[in-house]
């Protein structure tokens, strides 16, 4: 589904992922509120999602979309680059973010990888976010019970997920086998309250656990890709 007020940008948005094999649009909607409504009714995938609409914005109704039951995935587009829309919109639940002028098969691609369960980041998204935790943008907190629940190895993989390791990376940083590592994933993720590894990453560093720009334990950090 697709969910923006400009008529143009709606279309255009619709023909480029609908003429793709395998992906269906099944509705449009002009703001966040016909947006909600409309996906109740027609249960999407995934709901391409606009922020600065009139009336109920992006960011709430992604927020209110992810409350939902069997809620679908959010990819975030926008045309602005401020920080706080990036927090926000993965803060409500979103499983992606992403900015309009990107290429059209960038958004293909991020519409089909947040539709298989990961979540999907623009490369320049993911160094911003790393870089305002570092300097201070994002507020920090320590929160001991979001991790207390954690082994240390879950730990260690969640300092890995936050430093953007694939699961092949992880194994081999920590000597373990890629079944092994998505085994602790799927336990770190249900304990920490993370529908995804974005999600993670934000949980990793609002606790403390991982501090971008003054090391870690765990893996050695590394610029995390686009894809997380």
């Amino acid at each position: 589904m697709v969910v923006d007020d400009q008529v143009m940008v709606r279309a255009g948005l619709a023909a480029i992922v609908g003429s793709q094999p395998g992906i269906e649009v099944v509705g449009e909607a002009g703001d966040g509120a016909a947006a909600v409504t409309l996906a109740e009714q027609l249960k999407p995938d995934v709901i391409l999602m606009d922020v600065r609409m009139p009336g109920v914005d992006g960011l709430t109704a992604t927020a209110r979309l992810t409350a939902m039951p069997d809620p679908p995935r959010v990819l975030v587009l926008t045309t602005f680059h401020q920080d706080a829309y990036v927090f926000q919109a993965l803060r409500a639940g979103a499983s992606g973010f992403l900015l309009k002028d990107a290429p059209p098969m960038d958004l293909v691609t991020a519409v089909r990888t947040i539709a298989a369960g990961e979540a999907m980041l623009g490369p320049a998204v993911t160094r911003r976010l790393i870089d305002a935790f570092a300097t201070g943008t994002v507020s920090s907190f320590t929160d001991d019970a979001r991790l207390a629940a954690l082994t240390p190895r879950e730990r260690d993989v969640l300092t890995a997920i936050a430093q953007g390791l694939s699961n092949a990376e992880i194994g081999t940083a920590l000597g373990i086998g890629v079944g092994t590592v998505k085994a602790h994933v799927n336990a770190l993720l249900g304990k920490i309250g993370a529908r995804d590894r974005v999600q993670a990453t934000i949980v990793a560093y609002d606790t403390g656990l991982v501090r971008a720009g003054l090391g870690s334990p765990g893996p050695a950090a590394r610029t995390p890709p686009g894809r997380a």
